[in-house]
Formats: structure tokens, sequence, C-alpha cells
């Protein structure tokens, strides 16, 4: 797929990403700024902005100003907060890329941020927060970074709480926003049908005047881990959920293309191994999934199920004897292909998407300032060979990084840990 990169003298970056097959396009506006950003006083102020930049502009003064203006061309819109970036977008029928261009960046570049309505989306976002407490199936997620990263702002929700939340004035919004809301870490990506040139041109007169600054530096993760841990939070829930998994790899690793293919193998699809042991061989949950999560400087591979209370155990067994398994005999050449057909697939499948395309350049360009297209990434992908799988498996696989996260009925943390020591992975020399 062809996309083009321009450079504004602000430093602002615009990726565009013509699809001629398509009706539809896409206009994404992506900042280099999460929650791992914040102070502990600061905890939720990203989110809490990405709420408020849906309150209004001057231009467009309300929430129904903004989304009445989308909703009458059927577009689609909305915006995210993860840990390091925040990112905005709308994606429209093509013949309204106008529409889209303008409120997108009117969103981005000009929200009022009233009193009047951070005091009323401080309910809004209790609530969220709420609403996720009962929601442990996404909760444990939380409880497992925390253990992980708990001495780093990485390990605190994204939300915040409601502490925080409730604190927030108008002038942080300001402060933050001065501070990180710069052209130089803001990537503006538009792919699906429209007028290259034309489209270049807008962007330029909407952006031109955006203040550069200084990107902050995040404060990196120091890793430590000499033995295996556990995190249980009780509630009284239906179903057990656990997070079971080890600290890997940064996202720029060698080996992440090895890594993600193993992830794959263990717990990546219905044919996978873990989905086969725990939930066709046994019947022990509905879901079971492995996956890999990667930041600046750390990441790790980990894997997620629902299971009955007093299967916890049990379940947690089966998971550790995979990756022992796969840590000790290599898999087949045909299972290793399997896995690399199936990333290929979906990634294919969601390259058909003018939102899906948007993502994946503006993602690249602004976690990693290059680009690298499909055929790059497969290219790559390809030479991971079993040898690669058995020694990336070897090195993640220890028994000093294992860590497990529960969210159900139980109290009895120490139990577990000593679960997770009597398994023999792995030792570091």
């Amino acid at each position: 797929m062809n996309f083009k990169k321009t450079t504004l003298k602000n430093n602002l970056r615009i990726i565009t990403a013509p699809m001629r097959e398509t009706q539809t396009v896409t206009v994404m506006a992506m900042i280099g700024v999460g929650s791992r950003y914040e102070s502990e006083k600061e905890a939720g102020l990203s989110h809490f902005i990405e709420h408020m930049f849906f309150k209004g502009t001057k231009k467009r003064p309300t929430t129904l100003a903004i989304s009445e203006e989308l909703e009458s061309i059927g577009g689609e819109f909305n915006a995210f907060t993860s840990k390091d970036k925040t990112m905005y977008y709308a994606k429209v029928d093509a013949k309204h890329i106008g529409t889209a261009l303008d409120v997108i960046s009117d969103m981005y570049l000009n929200s009022k941020m009233e009193e009047k309505e951070i005091a009323k989306e401080k309910g809004t976002i209790i609530q969220e927060i709420n609403m996720y407490e009962d929601m442990p199936m996404r909760k444990v997620d939380d409880i497992f970074e925390g253990m992980l990263y708990a001495k780093n702002s990485l390990g605190r929700e994204i939300a915040g709480s409601k502490k925080t939340v409730s604190s927030f004035k108008q002038k942080d919004f300001v402060a933050y926003m001065k501070k990180f809301y710069v052209a130089n870490d803001t990537v503006v990506a538009v792919a699906g049908n429209f007028d290259e040139k034309k489209v270049i041109l807008e962007i330029k007169k909407l952006f031109s005047k955006m203040i550069s600054g200084k990107k902050i530096k995040i404060s990196k993760v120091k890793e430590k881990q000499k033995d295996s841990q556990t995190k249980i939070k009780f509630k009284k829930t239906d179903q057990t959920h656990l997070i079971l998994g080890v600290r890997a790899y940064r996202r720029n690793h060698k080996d992440r293309y090895a890594l993600a293919l193993m992830s794959i193998i263990l717990g990546g699809g219905m044919s996978s191994r873990l989905f086969i042991e725990v939930r066709e061989k046994r019947g022990l949950a509905y879901y079971v999934r492995t996956r890999i999560e990667a930041y600046e400087d750390v990441g790790y591979v980990s894997t997620s199920a629902g299971v009955e209370h007093k299967n916890l155990e049990k379940t947690m067994g089966v998971i550790l004897a995979e990756y022992k398994k796969i840590s000790k005999v290599k898999v087949s050449e045909k299972e290793l292909q399997k896995a690399k057909d199936f990333i290929k697939g979906r990634s294919v499948m969601g390259m058909e998407s003018s939102d899906e395309v948007a993502m994946f350049f503006a993602d690249q360009e602004l976690t990693d300032g290059e680009i690298l297209t499909l055929e790059e990434k497969f290219k790559l992908i390809d030479k991971v060979s079993i040898d690669d799988i058995l020694r990336v498996a070897q090195d993640v696989f220890q028994k000093s990084r294992l860590n497990l996260a529960v969210i159900g009925p139980h109290k009895n943390s120490e139990k577990l840990k000593k679960e997770l020591k009597l398994w023999k992975l792995n030792q570091k020399k």
C-alpha cells in the first residue's frame, strides 16, 4: 500500500494513504501522550482531556453540535487514550472528507475546556471507572500491569482514580495541554478515497500554526523481578478471571516477531494450543487467549481466561504446562507456518478498512518514527524459524519472571505463589 509522509515547518507529520477501492475516508489525529506521562496528581488527566475534546469548541459550542454534524452524514467518530498515546478520528463517506477534517481539527485545536463542562464530566468519568470495576474480565488487565509496574506510572490505570478525577481544575487541563499537545508530537493521518494534494494543503492550512515543544521523556521501568509473584483482587464474582504471564520484550526488540508468533501458537485462535487444551479438551473456560503487550521500554506475554472458582489452580497448571512445553520442544514447521499465515491474513483483512489503515500508519510514525509496509513486515515474519521460537520461549519463560493476577472470591495469594514455584520452568544461569 502506498503512503506519503509530509512534515510541516512546525514538525507536525502528515501521513496520507490513498485507497481508490474504498468509498470511505478516515481522518485521524494522534498525539504521543498517555497515562504514563502523568504525575500521581495528574493520574487520569490524559483520558479526561480526550473526553473534553467532545464537549465543544467556539465554532461548535456543544457536544450535540459536534456529534450531530458527523452523525447527520452517517459518520463514525471516537477516540481512545492508552498509556502512551491518545487518538481522535472520524470515518465518513469519502464525499464528506471536508466535514471530517474540519471537525477533527477543530476539536483538536480549539476545544474550550470550560470549567462547568469539566465539573459535569467528572461524574461521567467516575461512572466509567465504576463500570470497569464491574467488568472483571477487563479489570484483571489493570491488576496484572499494576503488579508488573507497581513503582512506575505505567502501572497506573488509564482513567485515573476517583480522587484525582474529582480534583482537576481548568488550569490543570490548560497546563497539561500546553506541555504535551505540541506539533512535533502530533501525527495527522488520512486514509481512504480522497484527493491527496488537496488534503495535504488543507491540513497544512489548519495545523501550521500549532506550536512545537519539547518531547517529554518517560520514566522508564526498572525491571528487577527475582521471584514469581501473585496479586489477588477479592471480589464475589460468578467466575474467576486470571492472567498468567511473564515479562518479555520492549516494542522494537529484535525478537518481537518471534515473540508474536509464539503467542499465536500458544493462544492466538481457536486452533491454538491453549484453546484446545483449556477449552476443548477440558472445558475449563469459555474464553482463553494469549497476547503480547509491548511498550517503549518493556513488555510481556500473558494468557487470560475465565474459569470456575474451583478450577483456578487446574487452569494455571495447564497454562504452565504449555509454557514449559514450547520452551522445551521445537514447534513443527507446519505449526509455525500456520501462525505466520494467521498474522498475515488478519493484517490483510484489516487493511481493507480506511480506519485500520490510518491507525496502521499513524501508530508506527508516532511510536517508531519510521513506517514499515505490510510487505516489509511480512518479510521479517517469514525470517522467523522454529529455532527462533524455541530460543525466545526459553528466554522469556523463566520461573523468576512469572506473574499471576486474579479477580474472584480468593484470598490465599501465598498458596497460588507456591503453585507457581512448583513449576520447573527455565532458570537463568
